[in-house]
Formats: C-alpha cells, sequence, structure tokens
C-alpha cells in the first residue's frame, strides 16, 4: 500500500500542548522558604545557551514551571519542574566546578566568533566543552599577544572583566622611542583621550636597545586599544604589546606561542574563592588517567576543518582584492608628468607564502574528499570483467621471410 502525502502544518495553527496533572507535595509550613534562582540563568547553566537566548525562549512561550507558561524573571526552587518544548529539563541548582583554560595568543588571530573577512579566531582551536560554551575573559585586538583566559562560568568571567572590581592587567611593551620622566608622571597622572581620561597604575621603564625600548605598565581596565593610544598621546607608536598576567593568572614561561593550558579542579577553586564566588560544596568528581595527565600540560591546538576551509577562501579572497587594486590603481602624479607606466608589483612574501599555504590546505582537503567519495561510491557487489581470451603464441606462428605462413587445422 502506498504511503499517503503528509499534510502540510499551518505555522499559524496553535501548538497544543499535552497537559499534566501535578500533585501537589506536602510541605512543611514551619519549614524555611527554599532558594529561589533565575530560571533564565540556570537554563543558561544547563549549556541551552546564553542568558540573553534563554531570555528570548521564555518570551517565546516555550518554556513552563508545572505546567504553567514561565514569565520573564521567574524564579524556581529545587521542587520545581521546568519544561522546555514539553521536554522536562534538569537544572543543577549547585554550584559546579567551571573549567579555564589559559592561552598563549598569537599576534594574526581574532576574539571574536563572527567575522565577514573569515580571518583566523582563538575560537577555532578551542576544544568541545559539554553542556557549556567558553568564553573569552577580555579581548585582545589581532595585532597583541599573550595571555587569554577562556572559562564556561559566567560569574567568574563577569568578576574579572567588570571595571566595578578594579581587577589589574599587566602588559609588556615596546616602543619607537624613549619617554621623559615627565611624560612617565603624566600618565601615571592621566591623560585625556577621545573616550575620557585614563592612566596607567604602574609605569615602569625596562630598558632597551637603539630606538626601541621596553615598558611594564598595569592598569585596571580594558578599553579598546587604551595602551597603544596612551603612548601614541605622546607620539610613541607601540611596535609590540603582550600581555603577561590578568588578575591572579600570570602566562606561565613554558607556555609558548600558540599552545594552551587546563588548569586543575584545585587551581579553579583557588580563583573562585578570589573571586568571591561559591565553590562545590560536595567531593569533586573523580579524574580519569587521561584527565590527570592532561591537567597541567600545555598543547598545541589545531584548528577544525571548517575554520581552515574559511581562512584558506579569507586569504584568497584578500589575494584577489589586493591584486584588483593594484590593477585599478590611478596613476601617480609622477607617472603622470613622466608618461611612465606602472609596473605590476605583484603580492609581496608575507601574501605569496599564506596564498600558497591556503592552496596547499585547499589541495589537501579536496584530494581527502576525493579518496573519501571514492570509497563511497565503489561498489561491492560489482561483477569482474571477463578476461579477453587471448591465443598463447606458437613457435610456428614464427615466419620466415619469403615463405607463406604454415595452414592451421580446425579442431
Amino acid at each position: 500500500m502506498a504511503r499517503p502525502f503528509k499534510q502540510q502544518r499551518d505555522p499559524q495553527r496553535t501548538i497544543k500542548r499535552p497537559t499534566t496533572h501535578f500533585t501537589p507535595i506536602a510541605q512543611d509550613p514551619d519549614a524555611p522558604p527554599l532558594p529561589t534562582q533565575r530560571l533564565h540563568k540556570l537554563l543558561a547553566l544547563a549549556g541551552l545557551g546564553s542568558r540573553r537566548d534563554m531570555e528570548a525562549l521564555i518570551a517565546s512561550g516555550r518554556v513552563t514551571i508545572n505546567g504553567q507558561v514561565a514569565m520573564q524573571g521567574a524564579g524556581v526552587t529545587e521542587n520545581d519542574i521546568v519544561r522546555v518544548d514539553s521536554r522536562p529539563v534538569r537544572l543543577s541548582f549547585e554550584p559546579e566546578l567551571p573549567k579555564v583554560l589559559i592561552y598563549h595568543k598569537p599576534e594574526g588571530e581574532i576574539v571574536s566568533q563572527d567575522d565577514p573577512e573569515g580571518r583566523a579566531s582563538v575560537f577555532d582551536k578551542l576544544p568541545k566543552v559539554r553542556g557549556a560554551k567558553w568564553i573569552a575573559i577580555g579581548r585582545l585586538d589581532i595585532n597583541t599577544s599573550g595571555l587569554l583566559i577562556f572559562t564556561t562560568s559566567g560569574d567568574l568571567a563577569n568578576h574579572f572583566m567588570h571595571p566595578r572590581y578594579g581587577v589589574e592587567r599587566e602588559y609588556a611593551v615596546r616602543i619607537f622611542g624613549e619617554l621623559t620622566d615627565e611624560q612617565l608622571a603624566q600618565l601615571r597622572v592621566g591623560i585625556e583621550l577621545d573616550d575620557g581620561p585614563a592612566n596607567f597604575d604602574i609605569i615602569n621603564p625596562q630598558g632597551g636597545e637603539g630606538s626601541n625600548h621596553w615598558y611594564q605598565v598595569v592598569l585596571t581596565e580594558g578599553r579598546n586599544r587604551e595602551v597603544r593610544r596612551l603612548f601614541e598621546a605622546f607620539l610613541a607608536p607601540v611596535s609590540r604589546l603582550m600581555r603577561v598576567r590578568f588578575g591572579p593568572v600570570n602566562l606561565p614561561p613554558r607556555l609558548k606561542r600558540g599552545m594552551m593550558l587546563e588548569l586543575s579542579p584545585k587551581e579553579v577553586v583557588g580563583l573562585l574563592e578570589w573571586a568571591g564566588l561559591p565553590t562545590p560544596s560536595g567531593p569533586m568528581r573523580q579524574l580519569t588517567t587521561r584527565e590527570k595527565d592532561k591537567l597541567g600540560t600545555a598543547f598545541t591546538p589545531k584548528p577544525k576543518r571548517e575554520a581552515r576551509e574559511r581562512i584558506a577562501a579569507g586569504e584568497q579572497n584578500k589575494s584577489e582584492r589586493q591584486n584588483y587594486y593594484e590593477r585599478n590603481a590611478p596613476p601617480s602624479l609622477a607617472e603622470t608628468l613622466t608618461g611612465t607606466q606602472r609596473k605590476s608589483r605583484g603580492t609581496n612574501s608575507v601574501d605569496k607564502k599564506a596564498s600558497e599555504r591556503a592552496a596547499t590546505d585547499k589541495e589537501r582537503l579536496d584530494r581527502a574528499d576525493f579518496a573519501r567519495d571514492k570509497r563511497n561510491t565503489r561498489s561491492k557487489s560489482s561483477v569482474p570483467k571477463k578476461p579477453t581470451n587471448r591465443r598463447i603464441r606458437q613457435v610456428t606462428d614464427i615466419v620466415k621471410a619469403g615463405e607463406k605462413p604454415p595452414k592451421r587445422h580446425k579442431s
């Protein structure tokens, strides 16, 4: 019997949700009330999305508390039953130990998950985590390297980044030139920038060679390009900037550029106590032998395949745009006066290496895809070809010059 066609669902129709009859639990009237927590916070901690996404989910009416549609800002207790799309959700009221990851960010990577230009991102190398997502504590621009912290706890990240906590950030800065004592004193007191006054809490010269000099600076806020703008106000451009400390976390010397390190549970508990956040009261989960070996060991992560394809496409588009601008650039004044024609400069060595690396990665991925498709399309039940019935060459087949070939007898 042929299967009938499915009827198309009307998107405007009202969804009939199953009605659940809850039996009220007898409670002691003299018992103290159970502590309540915000619903959107617990849903975010359960790994369903960010807090903003959970607020939008609650506003859509897809979340229920004890059979009633949840309202924005609602609180729940341990005895409440929460469902999302009629499916029960297990909420954790006890604080769980978050994960903390330290990354030595190299130059050339951005701290963003969405980039229209397709550049390399620090999120391309992060390991997968169950029921949560990585949050970058602070940002570093594409030309800044050094310490970058990731965590799965939004409260811990907020304590690091919010200006009211005044967490110190320490940088090693190399500038072109040298500042005088008056300029150093003025940077400690503060100067006026485009977005308000700014200053360094600590600035100490660290020596240098030739026209390059190093400085150690400490400040308690993280405005956009604040360190660079403070030095550029005195016509001292920054040639290298590296963050070496963020609050109580220092950049380990053994952590080279592009390497990661996961903190141990004991170190994570120390960070939670430093931030004044609740720590798990129960016993910690026993780690496996593999997890114990990985903790405290620096490793070099590899970007995901989708990230490699995106970066290769971005490098190719960048090279094509640069070639287009060079070919269609208007002639300069010297070329107009002399009547000469500009020679095609082509791409520099950096772009050539990047384009060659992108082409190599794309070719390797294409070869892997071709090999996989070839294995999948190969049929196991294919009938082998019948071998050709070839006659074996005999001695009598050799005919000398001037002789007639011998007659063959039919069998």
